[in-house]
């Protein structure tokens, strides 16, 4: 029985990664039943918003998605789909591996870490008032009436909700995930020294759910600064990481840079009984079209579906796959060369070919569920 998956192209080079991720997908032998459907720029000339009801019920009925990079305009335009999903999905937990990877030039090697950060809330729950509007001017003197904090009239302002619940939620599937994979300890990160009310909330909450599992899985909080310091010297020392929403964001793209950048960072968004698998790199719209980029991340996003999926074996194959395709070195994008301007290197269609290559080697019964055909530079 084949498994029913909304599959969300995106923006930019988001369908072509997106088409090497489902081709390699699809080659495991695992069954799969698309639904395709659009969001983000592709979606507004269409249906006037960047994501359609069409797609967001279709992720309900399929409680499955895997999407490309969609774009998400800077200052001003309509706000991220990639928020707008997590949060009308109610996919509250953002899981970002970190593997070194042989044959990625990296800062570091050995280094194996997840990033577990919260979706829901946070500076990232769009609760923002503009400056000199009505509700920020009438924010501000509210403000002012409970506490003496300077505060500027002229002021845009944002709000950070942190709650126990949400909290919770998190740190629990922080501990949970550490135990199903075979993970030694969980770090909660937060600044409550100054945010006592606020991050000092999610601090509390991780040592009490921490509570529960002392004897399994070793804990211990740190102060987000000193976290970004200690990573960027001793990486190997972090395990799992679980952090607020923006703190989540900004240290899982911290990580991604330690084993060589986004162009290898799968990402993994999960809810109750929802996920959706993306890359977390961006659209590149400058290169759309050119058959050109590395379409990595988004195949070991693929990689997480299928182990979500309980799919353990295929995962495993089509992760070593990719290692040993980049190991070798020959048959890969221009920025898993060593010399980016190295005339050997292939395009997207062709890396995910050499994928598949590797797939049938491993496999003497294989066969590929469907024959895709993506034209050549």
């Amino acid at each position: 029985m084949a498994y029913r998956v909304t599959y969300i192209p995106g923006d930019g080079i988001g369908p072509e990664v997106a088409l090497a991720a489902r081709r390699c997908l699809e080659a495991t032998g695992v069954a799969f039943s698309w639904e395709e459907r659009i969001a983000g720029e592709a979606a507004i000339a269409t249906y006037g918003t960047p994501l359609p009801e069409e797609t967001l019920q279709s992720v309900r009925d399929t409680k499955l998605a895997i999407k490309g990079p969609i774009t998400t305009p800077i200052g001003k335009g309509f706000r991220s789909v990639n928020v707008a999903l997590r949060k009308q999905l109610d996919l509250y937990a953002c899981l970002r591996p970190c593997r070194s990877m042989e044959g990625v030039r990296a800062p570091f090697q050995n280094v194996d870490l997840i990033v577990v950060r919260e979706n829901t809330e946070d500076l990232y729950a769009g609760i923002e008032f503009s400056a000199g509007s009505k509700e920020a001017a009438g924010l501000i003197k509210q403000v002012k009436t409970f506490t003496d904090q300077p505060l500027r009239d002229e002021a845009a302002i944002s709000l950070k909700p942190i709650s126990a619940a949400a909290s919770e939620r998190i740190v629990r599937f922080a501990f949970e995930h550490a135990l199903k994979y075979g993970r030694k300890k969980v770090t909660a990160v937060h600044k409550a020294n100054i945010m006592k009310f606020t991050d000092g909330l999610f601090m509390e909450t991780a040592r009490r759910v921490a509570q529960d599992y002392a004897g399994r899985i070793a804990f211990e909080d740190r102060l987000v600064d000193a976290t970004c310091m200690q990573l960027v010297l001793r990486p190997q020392e972090f395990d799992v990481l679980v952090l607020p929403n923006l703190y989540g964001d900004i240290l899982s793209d911290l990580c991604a840079g330690l084993v060589g950048g986004l162009g290898v960072a799968p990402g993994a968004n999960i809810g109750e009984h929802t996920a959706l698998f993306e890359a977390v790199h961006g659209s590149a719209p400058k290169y759309a079209g050119m058959n050109k980029v590395n379409p990595t991340a988004m195949i070991l996003s693929g990689v997480m579906m299928l182990e979500y999926l309980g799919e353990r074996e295929a995962a495993k194959k089509l992760e070593a796959a990719v290692r040993a395709v980049i190991r070798e070195g020959r048959r890969v994008t221009y920025d898993l060369k060593a010399d980016r301007n190295d005339p050997t290197a292939v395009g997207t269609s062709q890396m995910a070919d050499a994928i598949i290559d590797k797939l049938s080697e491993q496999t003497s019964d294989f066969r590929p569920q469907t024959s895709v055909n993506p034209k050549r530079p």
